[in-house]
């Protein structure tokens, strides 16, 4: 079987992006073990599957790229709106479905605004036995599960954001005990300024740390308003350097109504043969 792909971005966040409202792929999780392997396949952090929805102008399934069934990812969403309109399947304004919820979304000239579901289960000031230390970490779904952790919280504490060997540090957390049996998403977060992040994010189902995460992101900006105080909109800079735009609507101790922005590249397109 030969069929036409799409390779994109959002952020440095990369996807391979396929039309199946023909229903040529009927094994999303075993497509995405080929197609996302770096070495034997197209390489990317994750399979966005477009299919036909009575919900909306279409429906994403996202598969992440060790086969797993993804539900909901950010930058996924911003990609495959992107992927909508240039291929004439959505007008720049439209609504697609995800695990039965439907996003609206919006596609600029330069960036993709998608509006998220609210967060839910935010938890402040959490602590977990990490080696005999406790250690200290916040909690919130933003379409996906993530824990959120200050740099200057870890311990032993590093250096920096950057010293910080989340190859081995975030497993750790992802498998915990505490998370079982679905696991968690893992982000190491710092304060730059009034209105900014720095994130680094371990990514479950890719089973390492990606350029960038749409939902971790979103959990660093709601953690960090009720940490610091930071009012939204709020900036937050990736591993990529390629920033997403947090925005949001804070009241009665909740986020609500939000939108994800940031940028959106076509890398690719071509013809793989299963």
């Amino acid at each position: 079987m030969t069929v036409k792909f799409t390779k994109m971005t959002g952020a440095g966040n990369d996807f391979v992006v396929i039309d199946n409202r023909t229903r040529r792929i009927r094994d999303g999780s075993k497509a995405a073990k080929l197609l996302c392997d770096r070495r034997w396949g197209i390489g990317a952090d994750g399979l966005l599957l477009l299919e036909r929805s009575r919900r909306g102008d279409y429906r994403m399934m996202y598969y992440n790229a060790d086969g797993s069934y993804g539900g909901m990812c950010g930058n996924g969403g911003r990609c495959i709106a992107q992927y909508a309109v240039t291929h004439g399947v959505a007008s720049r304004k439209h609504v697609f479905e995800a695990l039965d919820y439907q996003y609206h979304v919006e596609v600029g000239s330069k960036q993709v605004r998608l509006f998220m579901k609210d967060p839910k289960d935010l938890s402040l000031g959490n602590t977990l036995d990490l080696d005999s230390i406790p250690q200290l970490y916040h909690f919130v779904d933003t379409g996906a599960p993530h824990i959120v952790i200050p740099v200057t919280d870890l311990r032993p504490q590093p250096a920096s954001l950057e010293a910080v060997d989340l190859a081995f540090l975030g497993p750790r957390l992802r498998y915990h005990e505490r998370f079982k049996p679905t696991g968690t998403n893992v982000n190491v977060i710092e304060r730059d300024g009034a209105k900014r992040l720095n994130i680094r994010t371990y990514e479950r189902g890719v089973e390492d740390e990606t350029l960038a995460c749409g939902t971790g992101a979103i959990a660093a900006a709601v953690v960090a308003s009720r940490l610091w105080g930071l009012a939204p909109p709020i900036r937050v800079l990736p591993r990529s350097k390629q920033e997403l735009l947090v925005a949001f609507d804070d009241g009665h101790g909740a986020a609500r109504n939000v939108r994800l922005m940031g940028p959106v590249r076509t890398v690719f397109e071509g013809r793989i043969k299963f």
